[in-house]
């Protein structure tokens, strides 16, 4: 095989590649990107194409290229839904008058503790099925709507068998530590104890894990039990991601950096000091706008600091039944834009090249040679669209490790 001999070339083509500095959305016009054994092996100008052989060409009369998108926090596997409750809260009831009668987060716990393995596959399908179709190529899914040993590592099974039935990567997260479930009711430390000495264990030795994530917040965990729970996962060599400052400054940006966690998550009401911190720490902010949305919440994360200290600013649907019932990562992208005031190219990055640092992943996020050759082709004339767009679906091809994903495509 000679150095230019590639598996496809794709031509006709504009590129955004993501890449930091240089051309906005790191883009390249009049394009040609090449694919070898899976990976990106070449990619710039047309005029500059070298010598070649390729056993496919593909022309795509202008279509714009992407990094295939990636929801990096997602809560993706659980059984039933809350929309009762939703409606409920509409004709004026509160979170905790919903919570007092059986409702609120441990009625999705009920659901799924409930759900046979087949049915929790089944419907977690239908909502990673709808974020492939947008383009998604790889997806974070945390457990945390098990709260004991059965069902949490029942949940993180279906986590990693939704990746093989789709075709996608999925990166599974243990938040055991989500909050306290009803039989350590008033033992919160118990159950710390427990999740360290024998979930945490069980669901590493069945090679269930990618990273840990917990709930710092008033209504859940204090920093204190939080660091025990990344104290275990140091243990066993797996990186951190943090629930962090959602509804108060609870100290969990400052125990975000203190661990280098992968990511801090929401940070509406982080202090300036926390946010100093992260950025020293090279800690990722992911912004949920679907969360603060669906809260009607007024206080918006810090974004300008953010971009001041130069905090890495991912994205992600928080897909769950109770404050995101989200699964679109471009509705998510345009809600970043409109209550946020992301730009169109922070948030194609946040879906991309932050998204990945967001899941300590380096092999994609950006085109580039060496990178995975996982490529979303849009029929749109500028990438700036797919952040503008609600409800429109403009993908017109998803390659993975440069092979198409059948089904990819809206039917």
């Amino acid at each position: 095989m000679q150095e230019n001999d590639w598996d496809t070339l794709l031509t006709e083509v504009n590129v955004a590649t993501m890449k930091a500095g240089g051309e906005a959305y790191g883009g390249i016009e009049n394009a040609a990107l090449a694919i070898r054994d899976g990976n990106i092996a070449w990619v710039g100008r047309a005029t500059d194409l070298p010598r070649h052989s390729a056993s496919e060409t593909r022309s795509l009369g202008g279509r714009w290229l992407t990094p295939a998108l990636i929801d990096c926090h997602t809560h993706l596997v659980f059984g039933g839904n809350r929309a009762a409750e939703f409606e409920q809260r509409l004709h004026g009831a509160s979170y905790e008058e919903i919570a007092r009668a059986g409702g609120g987060i441990m009625s999705t716990v009920a659901a799924t503790r409930n759900a046979g393995e087949e049915a929790l596959l089944e419907l977690s399908g239908r909502r990673l099925k709808v974020l492939k179709r947008e383009g998604v190529g790889t997806v974070e899914i945390k457990s945390g709507y098990g709260l004991d040993l059965d069902t949490e590592l029942s949940m993180l099974r279906t986590a990693r068998s939704l990746g093989e039935r789709f075709g996608v990567t999925v990166k599974t997260t243990f938040l055991g530590a989500h909050t306290v479930p009803v039989e350590f009711e008033g033992r919160a430390g118990d159950y710390i104890d427990y999740l360290c000495d024998t979930v945490l264990p069980a669901a590493v030795e069945q090679d269930l894990v990618d990273a840990v994530d917990g709930y710092c917040e008033s209504i859940a965990f204090t920093p204190r039990q939080i660091a025990q729970v990344f104290e275990c996962a140091a243990s066993f060599d797996l990186p951190v991601k943090l629930h962090a400052d959602q509804l108060s400054d609870a100290g969990g940006a400052e125990l975000a950096a203190q661990f280098h966690a992968l990511s801090a998550d929401h940070l509406e009401y982080a202090p300036d000091s926390g946010l100093r911190l992260l950025a020293g720490a090279g800690t990722v902010a992911v912004l949920l706008p679907g969360a603060y949305l669906v809260l009607r919440e007024t206080r918006p994360p810090p974004v300008q600091r953010l971009r001041e200290l130069n905090v890495p600013i991912a994205i992600a649907t928080d897909c769950n039944p109770g404050t995101s019932p989200v699964c679109s990562i471009r509705a998510t992208m345009m809600l970043a834009g409109t209550l946020f005031r992301l730009t169109p190219e922070e948030c194609l990055a946040g879906v991309t090249r932050e998204a990945a640092r967001a899941l300590g992943l380096t092999d994609r996020g950006t085109l580039a040679p060496g990178k995975r050759a996982d490529i979303a082709i849009w029929n749109v004339g500028h990438p700036r669209e797919l952040s503008y767009w609600l409800g429109l679906n403009e993908l017109e091809d998803l390659l993975i490790g440069g092979e198409p994903l059948t089904g990819a495509t809206p039917e």
